[in-house]
């Protein structure tokens, strides 16, 4: 018997940008499937800093995606579209999705889910798509990653930063992290970083050449720009790749620009949301192939935070902003 899904759902969305408080429940039409997508009865979505950055009125959906944040979620697929995998019709998946995610029902691309296997919980599952394509793509296709190299992430107790940990690891890296205090440097060690550094307490420039002997760092995986930008080169062996995902400590930074081609370095960054389906799917087909094993192999399983039920949003983006989050952060829908 097919699925009776009802016209209207509830979202947690906002009528004008700001604080956390303008975070509410409503109404909204049923999202119907379109070529080559699925409708997925929504159990769980994650909590993202662009989500953050959206409700502040920076960082607008492209056009074409729902107004309604949320940037992954899992649930059951009930409607496919036309051209549609009909395998997905009544699986549970993970998916990588341009917004809609705090919903009852959300549209999702066909090529950008990921079946989740029955050891892993759904909550779990909803809190792996944004980071898994964010650093797989920056930290080994921009970056090149590859065994033996080390690795710099910031924010590493982040859910950025503790997939990053978890994936450098898995593919043979040395994974140093900097994190704002010892409880969230002991909490990164125990995730799997080699080493954690906090910044709060000491210059992580100095601590990296004591750590590397003085030979730097391959990779940098960057989420505050600014002027972490000078320093993060200086952490750079030569021939090394500086991939920049967020902004968070500023727009512009200033650089020596004969350090970088004294020493040969690659500057570089990305933004995964505006990106095409085409190219994302590409990306899906490469993770699927090469990291989803390690998610049904049971080798990686998100450091989860919180949960919140969808009509405390506000609360989520609460904790978010207040960087006292230790994983990922989630919202229970379904």
């Amino acid at each position: 018997m097919p699925d009776i899904v009802p016209e209207i759902m509830t979202v947690a969305g906002f009528d004008a940008p700001g604080g956390p408080e303008v975070l509410r429940l409503a109404d909204a039409p049923v999202p119907q499937p379109g070529p080559g997508e699925v409708l997925v009865r929504v159990a769980f979505a994650g909590v993202n800093r662009p989500d953050v950055i959206q409700r502040q009125g920076f960082y607008p959906p492209p056009p074409g995606a729902s107004p309604i944040p949320g940037l992954e979620i899992s649930g059951e697929v009930i409607r496919l579209g036309d051209g549609a995998d009909s395998d997905l019709l009544g699986r549970n998946v993970c998916a990588l999705v341009s917004g809609g995610g705090y919903a009852d029902y959300c549209i999702a691309a066909a090529d950008l889910c990921l079946l989740v296997p029955n050891d892993l919980p759904l909550d779990q599952a909803a809190a792996i798509p944004e980071t898994l394509f964010t650093v797989w793509h920056n930290v080994f296709e921009r970056g090149w990653a590859k065994e033996g190299e080390t690795l710099l992430v910031h924010g590493g107790t982040s859910g950025i930063g503790s997939m990053a940990i978890m994936l450098g690891k898995a593919f043979g890296l040395t994974v140093i992290v900097t994190c704002g205090g010892a409880d969230k440097c002991a909490a990164a060690l125990k995730i799997g970083a080699d080493h954690a550094i906090d910044y709060k307490g000491a210059d992580f420039v100095e601590e990296v050449a004591r750590i590397t002997g003085g030979q730097g760092v391959q990779i940098v995986l960057d989420m505050v720009a600014g002027d972490y930008v000078m320093r993060n080169l200086k952490c750079l062996a030569d021939d090394g790749r500086h991939v920049t995902i967020a902004v968070q400590g500023g727009l512009q930074a200033t650089i020596n620009m004969a350090e970088v081609m004294r020493h040969r370095l690659t500057l570089t960054g990305s933004t995964l949301r505006p990106r095409s389906n085409q190219f994302k799917a590409l990306l899906a087909q490469e993770i699927r192939n090469l990291a989803w094993p390690l998610i049904t192999g049971g080798v990686i399983r998100p450091v989860m935070d919180q949960t919140f039920p969808l009509g405390e949003a506000a609360a989520a983006h609460a904790r978010m902003e207040g960087g006292t989050h230790i994983g990922k952060i989630v919202l229970k829908v379904g």
